[in-house]
């Protein structure tokens, strides 16, 4: 049974600070992100993929992993994607202790310089959030998910879950990983193809400091 919304409801954003960031609807661009790399298999997939497409993306990043693979860290900076912290360890912050949360969030910061980050899992207490933006971090979910992660799901099932979805802002989520990379590697093509042809640009997401996140983000 399926325990995920692959578009965001307009109701769930109320129960979180109003200053997490759900979408980008006043913007013309649409937002690709990537949970859970870098990924010596997924990420340079990926990272071939956009380029050929001339897209740009936001890598939320797992701490360990950048410390595994730090060519393909300095890669997507290269590259001109924008990475943000997706924690150290992967952490649920449903199941840990506020302290260990932002340890183990600080921990990942000295491996990337932006304050911008995504609770692994959508999952973060209402008091994890509010230490976050008091320290100025921008917290990033979605309005769209492939679910790419759903090992019952095709390829097909994601860009259906995508595509019919997609508005002007929509932040959408895929995942540069091991299970991943069956759905996302035939999936995210006919994404970046369907975006092109609405004309759709394709850009990072906003630093804290940058333009567009002070505006309202509910899903509409």
């Amino acid at each position: 049974m399926r325990t995920y919304s692959v578009k965001t409801p307009r109701w769930l954003p109320r129960l979180f600070p109003k200053e997490i960031v759900w979408n980008l609807h006043h913007s013309p661009s649409v937002y690709l992100t990537f949970d859970d790399g870098p990924h010596p298999l997924a990420t340079p997939y990926v990272l071939d993929t956009l380029k050929l497409y001339g897209a740009k993306a936001t890598f939320f990043c797992i701490g360990k992993n950048i410390q595994a693979h730090p060519d393909l860290y300095n890669r997507l900076i290269t590259e001109g994607h924008r990475i943000g912290n997706h924690t150290f360890n992967h952490l649920n912050g449903w199941k840990t202790t506020n302290a260990d949360y932002l340890k183990n969030i600080i921990k990942t910061h000295r491996l990337v310089a932006h304050k911008i980050f995504r609770p692994p899992y959508g999952k973060i207490k209402i008091s994890q959030a509010q230490k976050l933006i008091a320290r100025g971090w921008k917290i990033y979910m979605w309005d769209v998910l492939s679910a790419d992660f759903d090992i019952s799901l095709s390829a097909a099932d994601c860009i259906n879950n995508v595509i019919p979805n997609i508005q002007p802002g929509s932040i959408i989520v895929f995942h540069d990983s091991q299970k991943a990379f069956p759905r996302m590697r035939d999936s995210l093509p006919a994404v970046l193809d369907y975006c092109r042809q609405q004309g759709y640009h394709m850009e990072v997401l906003p630093l804290a400091s940058d333009a567009y996140n002070t505006e309202t983000n509910n899903p509409h």
